[in-house]
């Protein structure tokens, strides 16, 4: 794990579950295959029926949600909000990025999504799809590594952030550590605001085992999981 980025008191918590194995209490991690397959995303709403000001001053972490899947297009435009392509001709993105190093990368762990099957899938923002990674609904799996956090096991997605520090650091030194953080807040807080206007409720989650994750989701070895944000419905 990368030492600048977990406050002390969470890699108490993670040693006091975790005992001497580093493993997760009572995980059981899901079958899962690989995913040889990509899903074409809707195109993104580019004016909704929620203002900016509005979404700002409903902005709240949302833990419960009720049952019942989330659409395609729900996810779409979650990830279009989060990194979406907004500058076609120069490929920036919803979110700023210190000199457009762009370090950030984003999953979706979808269990109940409309006309997605359950598994895990990465976002390509220059061709707004999805990627498939794993087949299987690992959401238990993700749930017992997050230390058991119920919105974690309840949400019908999970958007999962990661990073690769050395697109950043590599211009920035270590600096880029800070900016690469200062990235993520700024999409999840877009996330904030998109769920909002949608109807949805999402929290950010920092406290999970990132290891476990990692290995649940069969990562890249560069890329470091950062985030979870379950989202559902209200």
């Amino acid at each position: 794990m990368h030492g600048a980025r977990l406050p002390l008191l969470f890699l108490a918590a993670v040693v006091t579950v975790t005992l001497a194995t580093g493993a997760c209490p009572n995980s059981r991690e899901a079958a899962t295959e690989p995913m040889n397959m990509t899903i074409n995303l809707p195109e993104p709403r580019l004016d909704g029926d929620v203002s900016v000001e509005k979404a700002i001053e409903e902005r709240r972490s949302i833990r419960s949600y009720t049952e019942g899947p989330l659409s395609l297009t729900d996810v779409s435009q979650l990830l279009w909000s989060a990194q979406g392509i907004t500058d076609e001709a120069r490929n920036f993105r919803a979110a700023p990025s210190a000199g457009a190093t762009y370090p950030l990368e984003l999953y979706a762990v979808a269990g109940e999504v409309d006309d997605l099957e359950p598994g895990v899938y990465k976002y390509n923002p220059a061709d707004n799809e999805l990627v498939g990674v794993l087949e299987g609904d690992v959401r238990r799996d993700i749930y017992e590594a997050a230390l058991r956090q119920d919105p974690v096991r309840d949400a019908p997605v999970v958007l999962v952030f990661t990073a690769v520090y050395e697109r950043t650091t590599g211009r920035y030194g270590e600096r880029g550590i800070r900016f690469v953080h200062m990235e993520i807040g700024h999409a999840a807080q877009n996330v904030y605001l998109q769920a909002g206007a949608l109807g949805l409720g999402t929290v950010v989650i920092g406290a999970f085992d990132e290891d476990a994750t990692a290995r649940i989701m069969g990562l890249p070895e560069e890329e470091k999981a950062l985030y979870l944000i379950p989202v559902g419905r209200m």
